[in-house]
């Protein structure tokens, strides 16, 4: 009966008001799909924009002669003496003030010691992937420089203190490994450039390193 009466109500409309209903119809529909469109485009997430970070000019100055290595480091760090409970003598730190950054510098000799060098490479190795809780990828590299050296980088992504490691060694006399520290609680997304400047450095200190 329900269907029926529906039915004769739609029947009694003139065809004119048939088409006006039609029209009527189409022009709400273009109204709400252009609000929904818009409302769409109103509240769609933008990308997450991080504070700037005003970076120094890359200048370097060279290291002084007390120590068995010597290496150019920026002109924005100063040397401080590692004073950890562990250091050894020649342990330094390559302290940026302006980013609040160190290069945690350790040095050991090798005296002709293949098992005691492959020693400290698998302890550089481990200190790296001690990382692996909270760090999404690591990845390690051998880098030649101009000069002929071959350093093993390790280079880290995700929440860590440390995003950036490596060590140098002519196999015989030296050994020296360095570590990037941020020292901050930002994450790690939002200081990529200080990272990347920091990789910057790092790499013209193992082609400018030279042993003494």
């Amino acid at each position: 009966m329900k269907k029926k009466q529906e039915f004769t109500f739609i029947k009694n409309y003139s065809m004119n008001q048939i088409q006006l209903i039609k029209v009527l119809t189409v022009i709400v529909l273009g109204i709400w799909l252009g609000a929904c469109n818009s409302s769409t485009q109103e509240y769609s997430p933008k990308p997450r924009g991080f504070n700037r970070i005003d970076l120094p000019q890359h200048t370097y100055q060279t290291l002084p002669n007390e120590y068995p290595y010597s290496f150019e480091y920026s002109k924005e760090a100063i040397i401080q003496i590692d004073t950890f409970k562990n250091a050894e003598p020649h342990w330094i730190i390559v302290y940026y003030p302006k980013l609040n950054t160190r290069i945690q510098f350790t040095y050991k000799k090798v005296n002709n010691d293949l098992g005691s060098l492959q020693k400290m490479m698998g302890d550089a190795a481990k200190l790296a992937f001690n990382h692996d809780k909270k760090a999404y990828s690591i990845t390690d590299k051998l880098l030649i420089t101009k000069s002929g050296k071959k350093a093993v980088i390790f280079e880290l992504e995700g929440e860590v203190p440390s995003p950036y490691q490596f060590f140098v060694t002519d196999s015989t006399k030296h050994y020296l490994r360095g570590a990037v520290y941020l020292m901050t609680a930002t994450e790690n997304d939002s200081l990529k450039p200080i990272i990347d400047y920091m990789k910057v450095d790092s790499r013209h200190i193992l082609e400018s390193l030279k042993w003494q």
